[in-house]
C-alpha cells in the first residue's frame, strides 16, 4: 500500500516558525511534523510514500536525504505553484499508476491516534471510492453525511448548505485531513491545475459514488496549523494524552 503526504502549504498560520522552513519541518518535542507522519505511516506497514513540496522544497528534499528517507521509499512531487489538495494529488498520479490497492492521503499538519488499519479495513469492506476520517466537533466547514455514512453535502462558514445527495436526515461532521482512496478515482477526475479535492468528492457523490465516513470520535486528533495548536499538542504529549 502507498500513501501521499500533503506538505506543500506555505504554513502562514505558523509564522514565524515557517519564515525559514516548510511547515513539514516544524518540530514538536524534537520531531518534525513530516517525521511524525512518516513514522505513523510506517507503523501500519506503508513504506512507499510521495510528499508534495513547494515552500522551501529543497530543504525538505535535503532533510529526507539526510535521514535516509527514514528507511522508506519516498518521492517528492515539486509544485512550482500551490495546487491545493486535488491538484497536488492529481499531479502525483504517476506514483500510483498500476496500483490496485487503495492508498492513504494524509495532511502533514495533523496529529492523531486514528486507527489507520481499521480505517483502511472499513474502506475495503464498503468498497468505497473514498473514505474520510471525520468527527463530531465544531468546524467552520462541516461535511454532511446520511445515516449510512455517505457524503451528501457540506455546510459553509456562513451556514449555507450545499446538498448533492438527498437523505431523510443529515449529520454534520468535521473532516480530519486523512483519506483512504481507491485508485479508480483518477479516472473520474478530469480537473487539472489548482483545485480542492472536496468539491470533487461532492461531484462524485452526486453522481452516485460511495464517498464514505469513518467516524473517529473515539480517537485523539489535533490540527497543527496554528501556533497555539502546536503548544497544546506538546502539552498533550507530556501528559500522555497522545503518543508519537
Amino acid at each position: 500500500m502507498r500513501a501521499m503526504i500533503l506538505a506543500a502549504g506555505l504554513g502562514t498560520r505558523l509564522r514565524p516558525l515557517t519564515n525559514d522552513r516548510p511547515k513539514a519541518l516544524v518540530e514538536i518535542e524534537g520531531r518534525t511534523l513530516l517525521q511524525i507522519t512518516l513514522l505513523r505511516l510506517r507503523s501500519v506497514g506503508i513504506h512507499e510514500v510521495i510528499v508534495n513540496a513547494h515552500h522551501f522544497a529543497d530543504m525538505l528534499v535535503n532533510y529526507l536525504k539526510a535521514h535516509d528517507d527514514f528507511g522508506m521509499h519516498i518521492e517528492v512531487s515539486r509544485e512550482d505553484e500551490l495546487l491545493d489538495t486535488g491538484g497536488g494529488l492529481k499531479k502525483a498520479h504517476d506514483f500510483f499508476a498500476g496500483e490496485h490497492e487503495p492508498f492513504l492521503l494524509h495532511n502533514v499538519d495533523v496529529l492523531s491516534s486514528i486507527d489507520l488499519v481499521q480505517m483502511i479495513a472499513a474502506h475495503r469492506e464498503r468498497c468505497a471510492l473514498a473514505t474520510l476520517a471525520v468527527q463530531h466537533r465544531s468546524s467552520s466547514r462541516q461535511l454532511l453525511f446520511d445515516d449510512h455514512g455517505l457524503l451528501c453535502g457540506r455546510e459553509s462558514h456562513d451556514g449555507q448548505s450545499e446538498i448533492v445527495r438527498t437523505a431523510t436526515q443529515l449529520q454534520p461532521m468535521a473532516f480530519c485531513g486523512i483519506h483512504v482512496i481507491s485508485p479508480e478515482i483518477f479516472g473520474q477526475v478530469p480537473e487539472e491545475g489548482v483545485f480542492s479535492i472536496v468539491p470533487v468528492y461532492l461531484r462524485l457523490a452526486a453522481e452516485g459514488a460511495m464517498i464514505s465516513a469513518f467516524c473517529a470520535d473515539e480517537y485523539y486528533w489535533r490540527d497543527l496549523g496554528k501556533l497555539h495548536s502546536l503548544e497544546q499538542a506538546a502539552a498533550d504529549l507530556h501528559t500522555g494524552k497522545v503518543a508519537i
